[in-house]
Order: C-alpha cells, then structure tokens, then sequence
C-alpha cells in the first residue's frame, strides 16, 4: 500500500489538490494499492481553498511515502505565500523529506519545497507567473512534470493531473496510469522530464 498524503493549507488551489486526489482514489479503485488523505502540518479540523471550497482534513500529516504539496496564492497575501513567510509548513515538508518521504508540488506548491530547502540541486518547474521566483532557488527546468527521485515538481494547476499519472506508473505500472487516464477521459501530457539528482 502506498500512503500519499495531499498537504492543506489555508488558500491551496482546489484543483491543485483535488485532481490528484481522484487520480490516486481511482488508481485505488482498479487495484494499485493507494491510501490516499487531506494532511495538515497543524491539527486543524477543516481547510478553506483558494476559490471558497471547505475541506475537512484527515489529520496532521505523519510519515507517508509520498506528500504531495498543492500551490495557490503565490501572486497574492494568502496561500502559499503567507505559508512561505510563516516557515511551519516548509518545517514539515523539510522534516518529512528526511525522513525519507517522496515529495511533490504541483504549480507553486514548489515555492514551499524550495523554502523547505528539498530543492538544492534539483532542477524544478512550477506555474509560469512563478518561475522567476523559483530560479532565485534552483535551475528552472522547463517542463510539464520533472522527475529527481525524490522530489518531484509539476507546472502549473491542471499538471497536477499528469504529475498524479507520472506516480501512480512510478508507484504501480504504466497500464494502470493509461487507465486512469481513460478512466478520466485526460489526454496525458509526455512532457516529463527525469534528471538524476538523488540528493540524499
């Protein structure tokens, strides 16, 4: 079983969120073996998204073997922004990285990864309204999914889509990702990039 654990915070981009969330319940579904949940990095009862949407978390998150780390509000007071300059979220992402948890961002959830410091060396993409904040970080590797190992970045909003199919075929196998995708009726994107790094 393959624990993923989607982290919440005040502001995330519903679809940021939610989309990778079908995508890992529907590879459940057809058998791939994924325990999927709404993390936080404090105890909080329910998340408010970006666009109003209300979500009740599942708890705070707790060693899973992939987070997955949504974007949102970058451009703006709240979201990612506000999580960025708070440091607790960055704290969580860096501890559960240590300890061994994949990690990956969709749109500028890779602000919080770079914060996090799990981006040194890793060349990394992110929303384009986004990406000269990040090259202050890392190398900006212009792609739709880019692939390190252990740290794993998508652009911007709907890539979290591709980035959920590009893991459930690293996690399971390539038949079950093209399953989903049919499943979901999504024209996947081959715009994935797979660099080497390994930085532990």
């Amino acid at each position: 079983m393959i624990d993923v654990s989607i982290l919440l915070f005040d502001g995330f981009d519903e679809l940021d969120a939610v989309a990778p969330y079908e995508v890992f319940t529907t590879a459940d579904k057809m058998g791939g073996q994924f325990d999927v949940s709404y993390g936080t990095g404090e105890v909080v009862d329910t998340v408010t998204a970006r666009h109003g949407t209300q979500i009740i978390t599942d708890g705070v998150v707790d060693d899973p073997d992939l987070l997955l780390v949504p974007g949102g509000g970058w451009n703006s007071d709240g979201g990612v922004r506000r999580e960025f300059e708070d440091g607790v979220l960055p704290d969580v992402i860096e501890s559960q990285y240590r300890d061994g948890t994949t990690v990956a961002s969709v749109c500028t959830g890779a602000l919080l990864l770079a914060k996090a410091g799990v981006l040194d060396d890793c060349p990394a993409t992110t929303h384009h309204t986004a990406t000269d904040d990040l090259r202050e970080f890392t190398t900006l590797q212009e792609a739709r999914v880019v692939d390190t190992g252990d740290v794993i970045t998508a652009g911007g909003i709907t890539a979290g889509i591709d980035l959920s199919l590009w893991l459930v075929e690293r996690f399971a196998d390539h038949d079950l990702s093209a399953n989903v995708a049919l499943e979901l009726e999504h024209d996947r994107s081959d715009d994935i990039v797979e660099i080497d790094v390994n930085p532990r």
